[in-house]
């Protein structure tokens, strides 16, 4: 930075300190109850850390949730509010914020006696680090081996830091949703004096909660945070993480009272109400996982290089008997974004009638479909012979079995391959596929967190490696615009464009129905299931 830029900055920086207020730190709980100190509280979890607690190397719940504890990020949605949006962002290393020149600049000025477990101090340094190594900065003084949401950084031009409290992004244009993508769970502050690889083993953080044990296949054990900088947080002594692979295993153990809490999304409505009419106490949630069933296809692989064949998937799997035979109901409709009143970007029923795969008759999408693969010289009796991939996880499984048979009666026979969570994103980000049955999940309920990550070309998260130039610029105009209305009907264009082109068929959008047992307290489901795991402000009434 020069130093006539370090110096207005400087001045600038001044002048905000005087106008700006911080947010408070946390709603405070209801008068009604008062948290009690104390206590572990017992989780679940689908299945062992495949990457540790390195969340900016990972894309699934396995990692953010039993990682989240352990770090923090500059703000982060309110845990005791269950909606997401700018107003419900509270503050954690930043202190207070400020958008400046139309959203182009964001400051924040960060706390200052916040240290890390190591007891090293946390200061603006470490933000740079981080955010430096996630959009892949030139001079960048650390890399990640697999970099997810790189895209959600690609408007950063440069992250300067005049102080040792003090941070600007300095953006490329306008983009009103990144401090909505810094308050996901999915983008914590690391530590710049520790090696990002030693997340994959370890954690140090500034979180409420710091690692005690890993024992791997068996448990994670966290504990207390005595010097967190959250004055009377967290109210738990630990809390502890248990593996457990086996759905009707997990199912037994909660209903048994070995574990307190679910896993984010994994109670399907029909296990809900089995563990309610077995413990009628038991606090059942339905809530938007903002994790959506879809299709990939390898566009750059035969023979879904072709568009013909792309379409005819996309027409051939009947959504709403999806949501009936795999969800038992506990899913909806909908396109690249989760729809009302369960997200808000989403496109209803009446604008996806037209689309492929939408049909209120699925006999018609059908027949479309066995037309287009006769086109390409396939058919039901000559079928065109693939390898579905998904990963190794009961419901990736279930609905990609759902997959297969649609297929079949269009003259596709696809047969199924599992991959474990530690091999599944990177072979999917290297497209060592042809076509697979996928679950994406979305840190915020925003259209920049979804669309750059998942559809912008180049992005390591877009592994049908489809790239529309058109479509670029859609989701860029989009990204710019500060009139939610007007980026609103932008929005819909692009999701409608994006089905049009089978570039992911989306399948549904799932809902988990999260149960937890009575004396657990302020665990309150968001609308995305990667946000709300900080549990700082958990507590145990017993």
């Amino acid at each position: 930075m020069t130093r006539q830029r370090t110096a207005a900055l400087g001045f600038f920086l001044v002048l905000l300190t005087l106008v700006l207020a911080p947010p408070a730190t946390s709603q405070a709980p209801q008068a009604s109850q008062t948290p009690k100190s104390g206590g572990v509280l017992n989780m679940m979890l689908r299945e062992d850390l495949a990457q540790g607690f390195a969340i900016h190397e990972t894309a699934t719940i396995s990692t953010v949730w039993p990682a989240m504890p352990c770090l923090n990020n500059l703000v982060l949605f309110d845990p005791l509010k269950k909606t997401e949006s700018e107003d419900t962002i509270i503050g954690e290393l930043a202190e207070k914020w400020s958008w400046q020149d139309n959203r182009r600049n964001l400051v924040f000025f960060l706390r200052k006696g916040v240290k890390w477990h190591d007891d090293q101090p946390f200061t603006s340094k470490d933000v740079k680090f981080t955010f430096d190594m996630l959009r892949e900065a030139a001079d960048a003084p650390a890399k990640l081996r697999i970099n997810p949401r790189k895209d959600w950084y690609a408007n950063i031009e440069a992250v300067e830091t005049p102080d040792a409290h003090t941070v600007a992004f300095r953006l490329k244009k306008p983009q009103p949703s990144l401090l909505l993508m810094l308050a996901s769970g999915y983008t914590p502050v690391y530590a710049a004096h520790v090696p990002p690889a030693s997340y994959r083993t370890g954690c140090v953080g500034t979180g409420p909660f710091k690692l005690k044990e890993w024992r791997k296949g068996e448990f994670v054990e966290l504990v207390k945070n005595p010097d967190y900088f959250v004055k009377g947080r967290p109210y738990l002594d630990g809390l502890k993480y248990f593996p457990i692979v086996e759905r009707g295993t997990r199912q037994a153990a909660l209903q048994a009272g070995k574990l307190d809490v679910s896993f984010p999304g994994e109670t399907t409505k029909t296990a809900a109400e089995q563990l309610k009419n077995a413990v009628p106490q038991l606090v059942v949630t339905p809530y938007n996982q903002n994790v959506s069933d879809n299709i990939i296809m390898n566009v750059k692989k035969p023979p879904f290089d072709n568009p013909k064949v792309r379409l005819a998937v996309s027409h051939a799997i009947d959504r709403r008997a999806l949501v009936g035979a795999v969800h038992q109901g506990g899913a909806v409709v909908g396109a690249a974004l989760a729809p009302k009143p369960w997200g808000f970007w989403g496109l209803g029923e009446k604008d996806l009638l037209g689309l492929p795969g939408y049909a209120a008759k699925p006999a018609d999408e059908k027949a479309k479909a066995k037309k287009l693969m006769a086109e390409v010289g396939y058919s039901p009796e000559k079928p065109l012979k693939v390898e579905i991939v998904t990963r190794a996880i009961a419901i990736y499984v279930d609905m990609a079995s759902f997959v297969i048979n649609e297929l079949k009666q269009v003259g596709i026979d696809a047969a199924l391959k599992q991959i474990e969570t530690a091999q599944w994103h990177a072979m999917a980000t290297r497209g060592d596929y042809q076509i697979g049955a996928n679950l994406t999940g979305i840190g915020p309920d925003d259209p920049d967190a979804n669309f750059f990550e998942n559809y912008a070309c180049g992005s390591p998260r877009n592994y049908s490696q489809y790239c529309s130039e058109e479509v670029m610029k859609m989701i860029d105009a989009q990204s710019q615009e500060l009139d939610p209305k007007k980026r609103l009907g932008m929005v819909y264009a692009i999701q409608k464009k994006l089905e049009a082109d089978a570039a992911r068929p989306i399948l549904d959008w799932k809902l988990d129905y999260f149960t937890v047992w009575p004396h657990v307290k302020n665990l309150i489901p968001h609308q995305s299931i990667y946000n709300f795991g900080r549990m700082q402000e958990v507590w145990i009434d017993k």
